[in-house]
């Protein structure tokens, strides 16, 4: 009252306010938001991949939203050890029987690499035989070149892996090179990288008419579009000037450029998300069924029965950008379908025939996102009606998982037996794992899934609105097998925020506690046109080799000073996490982390000076890994990250200067 603000600019997703208690859907006077705004402007500055949390800031922030971009996009290439290796394949497949003696140097590399857990040699295990340099001439020759060849195919992955380089500065507009990078990731392999750039170098025309037919003419129009859509990006400032003059902003859909388009270009506007009613598209229920399917298959596979259970994370953010996916991967697991009235909007999830689904009905453990419970009210209630019906339903229970279930937790005098979603407590939101991981507040995996478990348990429908459910929950996490979560974009993975350790990796571990087995978790990218399900640990050396360990993706992360050190220490800080939910605690990750952003003395030093908190948080984080069992360092390695903290902890506090 005393600044007389006449409005509130408020710069990145997210913020506090429309996070904190109240009405979870519309402000009364009484919610928090309400009387911390009152009535002054907010500008929200948010990126325009999040349409899921930006409908938050809408209901409860008052945010006009002003969408800024997303970093370009780079391959992740290979690099250090990872070159050497490749070369040495490449030289040895060239003629192994010349060859054969790299065969020792190969398996070095790949120990010291850490490679050897990405991608195992499956003959060895098989016959007993640890892999390892002295043992190399054991393997015989045809099993030697399949594994090459399947870790060659690895090395490939890992070299075209997309991932986002640095931060976005607002209102930049990409240079020639962003708008290639832009341009070869939106297209991948339909437009080579010499057509790419030809493009954007107004070159085109030029080009030999073979080399022109290679690339259709709806191609090259699309990627002039997207050219000019992205050199639109100063929006995102005139628009914010324009929205502190009073005047109106346009609309237009959130979304990620890969996945969703152009239509999500220019930047700067008012994103929206999609019609609630109309989860899941077509397209999405398709796809989500044959996700379910392949989830369905690893696991007879792997365990040659049938899941009775599989916990499915149900996120708003996915669920909006790939419209409704998650839900297709449930009904299909449940066996049934969405019913359209005449225009178009679904009004009930019906039950498909037991003989048409081809799999028994397999029991969900639906653990819904604050943001999803409170954004599709609608869908929660028809889930809600589909599990009842399912629990009802006059058919055998080897057949029928959620009717067997039911029938158990009927005979225990439970209320409720078919409450099959769950998520936080009414108008609040998270788990609060991710505070516990943050703050070092935990002593055991085992408490972490307390914390989870004690913060789902509130299941939603058109009975419960935020019902303690706690023996329902229980029985299900005792018969969860398998976990399913999409991951929606290149930015945001596993290894990248604090959100999917804290609840996908929480429910994993709570689940496990409670049935005193590994439960497995598998991940589809919605971004990418492959639908196979790729395991938690694998996904993580995957992410891990690509971003965090990448130079590449290192170097443009210390290019953008304090920002680019904060979000190195917030991927420092999942590691943490990754370890205590999931039992992730792979050395060569922390060796390879300390070596890049520790014991490297120049980068040390630009991130010191940039942002010493980071840094004395990569520093904390390891030496926390240390301590808490997950990583065994040598000691000369460890009395170093005791002199960086102790360093960055005296410049924070003062005592020494900066340099």
């Amino acid at each position: 009252n005393d600044f007389d603000a006449h409005a509130v600019v408020h710069f990145g997703m997210h913020g506090t306010v429309e996070w904190l208690p109240g009405s979870p859907l519309g402000n009364t006077g009484y919610s928090w938001s309400d009387i911390l705004l009152g009535n002054i402007p907010n500008l929200y500055i948010y990126a325009a991949n999040n349409p899921s949390e930006s409908m938050l800031a809408k209901r409860r922030g008052y945010g006009v939203l002003v969408s800024h971009n997303v970093p370009p996009y780079g391959r992740a290439g290979l690099y250090k050890e990872l070159v050497v290796l490749r070369d040495l394949i490449s030289e040895y497949r060239e003629d192994p029987e010349k060859n054969y003696a790299l065969k020792e140097a190969i398996c070095k590399k790949i120990i010291d690499s850490g490679l050897d857990t990405d991608c195992p040699f499956e003959d060895a295990k098989g016959l007993g035989i640890a892999f390892s340099p002295e043992n190399a001439q054991m393997f015989s020759a045809d099993s030697f070149n399949r594994y090459l060849v399947k870790l060659y195919d690895y090395l490939l992955v890992l070299e075209q892996r997309l991932f986002s380089s640095g931060l976005h500065t607002l209102g930049q507009v990409p240079d020639s090179e962003q708008l290639e990078s832009y341009l070869r990731a939106y297209f991948g392999e339909d437009v080579s990288e010499a057509m790419v750039k030809a493009i954007v170098d107004g070159e085109f025309e030029s080009q030999t008419p073979e080399a022109r037919e290679q690339v259709e003419d709806e191609k090259v129009e699309e990627a002039l579009r997207i050219g000019e859509l992205l050199m639109q990006t100063g929006e995102e400032l005139s628009n914010l000037l324009r929205g502190l003059n009073g005047e109106y902003i346009p609309p237009a859909p959130g979304g990620d450029l890969l996945r969703d388009g152009p239509g999500v270009l220019p930047t700067g506007r008012n994103i929206h998300a999609l019609d609630p009613y109309r989860m899941p598209s077509p397209a999405a229920y398709e796809r989500g069924r044959e996700v379910a399917r392949k989830i369905i298959a690893q696991h007879l596979e792997e365990h040659h029965e049938y899941p009775e259970t599989v916990a499915v994370m149900l996120w708003g953010l996915d669920a909006i950008k790939t419209r409704g996916e998650s839900l297709g991967i449930l009904l299909e697991l449940v066996g049934a379908a969405p019913v359209k009235e005449g225009t178009g909007r679904i009004v009930r999830y019906d039950l498909m025939p037991l003989a048409e689904v081809g799999h028994p009905r397999i029991d969900v453990l639906a653990n819904l996102s604050g943001i999803f419970r409170d954004s599709f009210v609608n869908i929660v209630e028809l889930l809600d009606d589909l599990f009842r019906r399912a629990t009802e339903a006059d058919e055998p229970e080897e057949e029928n998982f959620i009717r067997k279930h039911g029938l158990a937790l009927r005979s225990q005098g439970v209320d409720n037996v078919s409450a099959r979603l769950f998520s936080n407590p009414a108008g609040d939101y998270g788990s609060l794992v991710n505070d516990q991981v943050v703050d070092g507040n935990w002593e055991s995996g085992d408490e972490l899934a307390n914390t989870w478990q004690s913060r789902n348990v509130f299941s939603y429908g058109r009975q419960d609105k935020g019902q303690a459910r706690p023996e329902v929950m229980e029985q299900l996490l005792q018969s969860t097998s398998r976990i399913v979560q999409e991951i929606d974009s290149v930015e945001y993975g596993l290894t990248d925020i604090q959100e999917y350790y804290a609840n996908t990796g929480g429910l994993k571990r709570a689940a496990e506690k409670q049935g005193g087995k590994t439960v497995n978790a598998s991940f589809v990218e919605s971004f990418s046109k492959d639908t196979t399900p790729r395991k938690l640990e694998d996904l993580l050396r995957l992410e891990y080799r690509t971003k965090l360990l990448n130079p590449k993706w290192a170097e443009a992360m210390a290019n953008q000073g304090s920002g680019g050190a904060y979000e190195i220490s917030q991927r420092m800080t999942a590691l943490i996490g990754w370890g205590g939910t999931a039992d992730f605690q792979d050395n060569w990750v922390y060796d390879q982390a300390a070596d890049t952003y520790a014991l490297d003395e120049e980068m040390a030093k630009r991130l010191r000076q940039a942002n010493p908190e980071a840094f004395r948080n990569i520093v904390g984080r390891m030496l926390e890994a240390n301590g808490r069992g997950f990583w065994e360092p040598n000691q000369e390695t460890l009395q170093k990250l005791r002199e960086l903290y102790d360093l960055a902890d005296q410049e924070i506090e003062g005592v020494t200067a900066l340099g």
